[in-house]
């Protein structure tokens, strides 16, 4: 009985995931010339040995270390500062109004802010501080960088909405006995509060781990990958690489590698996070 509920839902998954990741595994093993032949992993040997998908996978990682530090650690901060003040609404909602906008709508204010003759640079030369001007998406690794911070300004709403959540379910009782105990607000907030944000805390961490190896609308609709490439990561490299140059092989393989990263890192994480204490 139990099997004939599931059925449906397990029909559902095949067919709309489970199939197209079996046929890109297999476009992977196939050549991008006229008539595709069969080639092993030539396709997944690009990733080690073509200079653009080489810095496809550096500017990934610096992806994944930019959106685990700054918008949990802005998130957080933000989160436990504001949270018993009044007041602080408005400076929680200034934070929030950017996660609710697409990702296409930050790439175009940012385009305002970054280019050559944007914003920054209008303002710095008004500062008289016009040496510091220059063009911010066209230097690597510089241009990734500021990337990361327009994606901050974005994501960290998001964490300071489930860190706001975790925050209202800790018992006052226990931050108040510790007060009684004499614990200042850093020891606290370490020993106290910080422990029973836990399982928020996974939550937050296993979306930003997730959203930092699959970027790609604020990339590609601020840069394209460029200039030359220099901000690509593996999600837009997937694209470039099957839409923009024909190479369906390569581009399947990175859907695929990037797939089994995402996966591989997200259950190694999940794993270790969620196992019973002193299992």
């Amino acid at each position: 009985m139990a099997g004939g509920f599931l059925a449906p839902a397990v029909l559902i998954v095949g067919v709309v995931l489970l199939v197209p990741f079996a046929v890109t595994v297999r476009r992977s093993l196939y050549s991008d010339n006229v008539d595709p032949s069969f080639s092993w992993l030539t396709n997944y040997r690009l990733l080690f040995s073509d200079p653009a998908l080489i810095r496809s996978i550096e500017n990934t990682l610096m992806w994944v270390a930019g959106t685990l530090i700054l918008p949990i650690g802005l998130g957080l901060a933000i989160a436990v500062m504001t949270d018993a003040a009044r007041w602080t609404r408005i400076v929680r909602l200034a934070v929030v109004i950017p996660y609710a906008v697409s990702g296409s709508a930050v790439a175009v204010v940012w385009n305002f802010v970054l280019s050559k003759d944007g914003a920054l640079n209008s303002l710095l030369t008004s500062l008289h501080l016009g040496s510091l001007a220059h063009g911010w998406l066209l230097g690597w690794p510089g241009n990734t960088l500021v990337i990361i911070v327009a994606n901050t300004w974005q994501a960290t709403g998001v964490a300071v909405i489930l860190f706001l959540v975790g925050l209202q379910t800790i018992p006052p009782e226990t931050i108040e006995a510790a007060a009684l105990d004499g614990a200042d607000g850093w020891r606290r907030f370490r020993h106290i509060v910080l422990p029973q944000l836990r399982p928020v805390m996974i939550v937050v961490v296993g979306l930003s781990l997730v959203n930092g190896l699959k970027s790609f609308d604020l990339i590609w609709v601020l840069t394209h990958g460029g200039p030359g490439r220099s901000t690509e990561t593996l999600a837009t490299s997937m694209y470039q690489e099957t839409f923009g140059l024909q190479r369906l092989g390569a581009g399947s393989a990175i859907a695929v590698v990037l797939t089994v990263i995402v996966l591989g890192a997200s259950w190694t994480y999940l794993r270790r996070q969620l196992r019973p204490e002193g299992g």
